[in-house]
């Protein structure tokens, strides 16, 4: 996805000077499979959300990521299926692209780690850390497979949880309690390659010194306001715990090689790890997009203005390398701006177990989207994104947010407004008599709708912002149940008309508060009231209908989704 135009300031003025920039960077998924709907509402969805909020604000938004093509997943599936990691990436990568044009997910610029900019970018991070002191070379204990005859990076290793007891933790991670690790941490660690006990070997790597930021990362992370508690805590006690010297290079031949200018024994043979360099990624996009756009500084923007901001959206296994480790990065590298947020979210379960790309839980996107309209999909999710805990998702909760809520008290909302206007003033915006009591409340309770879904997308509680965005709906639709509008028309059609008016004008002001969630349909709706088909750069307000403008012809704009003949069996099949 190739660079947008910037957005137009949300005061109309035509110069830009004193928008706000704001980078959207949201997690790098690894390139060796699909993703499924734990994916879209731990980083994607989240991340559209907030964007396109702050491009109708009028703010310079920025929204990269790209698919990881260094990740060890990517290396293993290749073994498994005798192919290489670059053909694994070449075939996931164009899916991924699938999901965003397809759910209309607005990324700037959606690349991969395997550019040549990203080598260079992360090359670029490594240097400065070693010339601020922060990287040392040693001779350290590494796991070695004796059957395979090779060194086994973090994730080429399994075994049990030290900290929980989980059985299939990684040699870098357990998933299950989140606790970050070494392989040989491990209880009964195994190579993921042959099943040997792995064996430990010298070998030369260099050491990122985290140590030496403690007090600088400690001073940051304590002045951060508004942080997620699980993120904010999460981080906080990461770092009071100790930071430990942490390998930023390994034994393989797949990923981004060291710099020519910077020796280590045998460094034809390691590259640098994929922790290390994929959170590098936000920067090396971010010059890309600025290649592409014909102005290469123009990344400059987001990253050394220090008014500028910057929000990543990742899940919550991702908190330590967001939170810690890429600050410390930008700390010890240079002088680029830190993290404004970590709005990480917690985990979706499918029927209680957690949804893994590798462990195969939860359908893929392109399931749901067989199934659902993108809107849709977006609105069931939405409602249910795991920001402060974990969330259940079930099938039967994303129907019934699709039917009760979307359907009938948004979609249809419109549908009539729109059907009562065609019928009873031939699809003209009628004009507005003198306003009583009751059209006034219904107009000051949509713009305070505005206006506190600001605040809560400001806040990154988005879920708080859609529950706004459906009270205004269910408020208009009391309006019209009070006035009786269809009664009216045969004894007073002037009052049909105001009632009308003032309906239509609500109407513009909630696509507006419902566009970061459903794009598609808000931007039918203001095609239909005469306001053109974008909203980028309009205004988070409530636009206005003029009296005499013609409107679109109004069609359903949600079907309405059947439950499966059973739901148990298409859980378990998930």
């Amino acid at each position: 996805m190739d660079g947008r135009g910037a957005a137009g300031p949300s005061d109309g003025r035509a110069d830009g000077a004193d928008r706000r920039h704001v980078l959207v960077a949201v997690a790098w998924p690894y390139a060796n499979g699909s993703l499924h709907l734990g994916h879209l509402a731990g980083a994607y969805l989240p991340a559209d959300i907030f964007a396109r909020y702050h491009r109708i604000a009028g703010s310079r938004v920025l929204m990269v990521s790209g698919s990881d093509g260094h990740g060890t997943p990517i290396t293993v599936r290749a073994e498994q299926e005798s192919t290489t990691p670059q053909a694994v990436v070449e075939r996931f990568h164009p899916e991924f692209l699938r999901y965003w044009e397809e759910l209309g997910i607005s990324f700037d610029l959606f690349t991969t780690t395997l550019t040549e900019n990203h080598a260079r970018t992360t090359q670029e991070i490594l240097r400065g850390l070693h010339a601020n002191g922060f990287l040392e070379a040693r001779t350290t204990l590494q796991p070695f497979d004796p059957v395979a005859e090779r060194f086994l990076p973090d994730r080429y290793v399994e075994g049990t949880c030290p900290r929980c007891g989980a059985e299939g933790a990684r040699g870098d991670q357990c998933d299950t309690c989140g606790a970050t690790l070494d392989p040989t941490d491990l209880v009964d660690p195994r190579s993921k390659l042959t099943g040997a006990v792995p064996e430990q070997r010298e070998t030369e790597h260099y050491f990122f010194l985290l140590p030496g930021l403690t007090d600088r990362l400690l001073a940051w992370l304590e002045s951060r306001e508004g942080w997620r508690p699980h993120v904010i805590n999460w981080a906080l006690g990461f770092v009071r715990d100790g930071l430990q010297d942490r390998p930023i290079t390994r034994d393989i031949d797949w990923g981004v090689a060291l710099p020519d200018d910077v020796t280590l024994d045998g460094a034809e043979r390691k590259r640098i790890y994929v922790w290390f360099d994929a959170v590098i990624g936000y920067l090396s996009a971010s010059r890309e997009w600025a290649q592409r756009s014909g102005d290469p500084d123009a990344w400059r923007a987001w990253w050394e203005d220090p008014s500028a901001e910057s929000y990543y959206f990742i899940g919550k296994d991702n908190v330590p390398f967001h939170a810690v480790f890429w600050p410390a990065q930008l700390m010890g590298s240079g002088d680029l701006n830190l993290p404004t947020d970590v709005p990480a979210n917690q985990y979706v379960t499918f029927r209680g177990a957690k949804a893994s790309k590798s462990r195969g839980v939860g359908r893929s996107l392109l399931d749901y989207l067989e199934t659902y309209q993108p809107d849709a999909l977006r609105y069931a999710v939405a409602a249910h994104l795991p920001e402060q805990a974990d969330v259940d998702l079930t099938e039967e909760d994303m129907v019934r947010r699709i039917n009760d809520e979307l359907s009938a008290a948004w979609g249809n909302l419109v549908n009539r407004v729109f059907a009562m206007t065609a019928k009873r003033f031939d699809g003209v915006v009628p004009e507005a008599g003198e306003l009583a009591d009751v059209d006034r409340a219904l107009l000051t309770t949509i713009d305070g709708v505005l206006t506190d879904a600001a605040g809560a997308l400001e806040a990154v509680e988005l879920r708080r912002g859609l529950r706004l965005a459906l009270s205004g709906a269910q408020e208009v639709n009391a309006y019209l149940n009070e006035l009786e509008p269809w009664r009216t028309a045969k004894s007073d059609l002037a009052r049909t008309g105001t009632t009308l008016h003032v309906a239509l004008q609500a109407i513009a002001g909630l696509a507006v508060a419902f566009a970061p969630y459903t794009p598609f349909s808000s931007a039918t709706i203001h095609g239909w009231l005469g306001l053109g088909g974008t909203l980028e750069g309009a205004g988070w307000r409530r636009p206005d209908v003029p009296a005499g403008t013609r409107l679109g012809e109004a069609t359903p704009l949600f079907d309405r989704v059947e439950l499966p003949e059973d739901p148990d069996e298409q859980a378990a099949e998930a």
